[in-house]
């Protein structure tokens, strides 16, 4: 199916302006959903809001919106007024300088979208896209839509560019927040360690080599009850406290004998499914950390 565009805008490049059209570069398919139900007749539950002093449910038209400046105390703002503050749409992204495309630390990065040239853009597009490419270079732009306004990294990636929406500087904590207590790290630790990342490197990327196994796990459990089977319950696994006390020497010395090649991780994720497993499996690879992104 083809892709369809969510926005026009325009490219604002010194005098120059690109016409573009804005897609949605990720797809909201991640997770698995669930309704709240009845537990006595199965029906759907709607949401009401209740009023805290007078216990009372408050309909849409009797809302207002409002903003606690001292405890329990509130300024409201009417619909027109809220519409009064919000920016307005130009739907231009007025690109302001030019960074090195790693200046940026990727926890500003947020929502990703990509651009595609729109009637007449083609040359424009691939102009500023070879020149960014050829420079090293990315954009940074400001753009305004929906009653807000973004700051947005434009990057060529492959034969298209990227608009990545940033994170305001107040929207990330800062590091400096954080308690790490200093530690010394030994020469021989450091080898090991550096052999370990050698082992398991590898220069390409391969997304399809990682799959949502909860996901599936979810979906296979839902098709079970839509089949009228039974899911069997396994007992809670124990919590246990505190961090496990370990021979770092020892732990990464096992660790090189242990990890497998990353290429064969991506060849076996580029194989059929129905392919049979060999009889003499090949030593599972430990699941990468889940990155911590900052949100909104």
């Amino acid at each position: 199916m083809a892709a369809r565009s969510i926005a026009s805008l325009t490219i604002a490049f010194g005098l120059v302006s690109i016409p573009v059209k804005l897609y949605s570069a990720t797809q909201p398919s991640g997770g698995v959903s669930f309704n709240l139900l009845h537990r006595a007749c199965g029906s759907r539950l709607r949401q009401q809001y209740l009023c805290v002093k007078e216990d009372v449910v408050v309909e849409r038209a009797d809302m207002v919106k409002g903003y606690e400046f001292a405890k329990d105390r509130y300024v409201t703002f009417s619909p027109d007024e809220l519409r009064e503050l919000e920016a307005a749409s130009t739907q231009t992204v007025e690109v302001s300088e030019f960074l090195p495309i790693g200046a940026i630390d990727p926890v500003y990065y947020d929502k990703a979208y990509y651009l595609a040239p729109d009637k007449g853009g083609a040359k424009p597009y691939s102009l500023f896209a070879e020149a960014m490419r050829r420079s090293e270079r990315c954009a940074i732009g400001r753009y305004a839509a929906r009653g807000k306004q973004y700051i947005v990294l434009l990057r060529p990636a492959d034969d298209v560019l990227v608009m990545q929406q940033l994170l305001y500087a107040d929207e990330v904590r800062a590091s400096s927040e954080l308690e790490i207590a200093p530690a010394e790290v030994r020469e021989p630790e450091l080898k090991l360690a550096m052999q370990l990342i050698e082992q398991i490197s590898s220069s390409e990327f391969h997304p399809e080599a990682y799959e949502d196994t909860v996901k599936q796990r979810i979906e296979a459990a839902i098709e079970r009850k839509v089949e009228g089977k039974e899911i069997a319950v396994s007992a809670a696994p124990a919590v246990t406290s505190g961090a496990q006390v370990i021979d770092l020497m020892q732990a990464l010395r096992a660790s090189l004998g242990k990890q497998k090649a990353p290429q064969a991780a991506g060849a076996a994720a580029a194989e059929p499914r129905n392919r049979k497993p060999p009889k003499r499996a090949a030593v599972r690879a430990e699941s990468p950390p889940q990155r911590k992104t900052a949100r909104k």
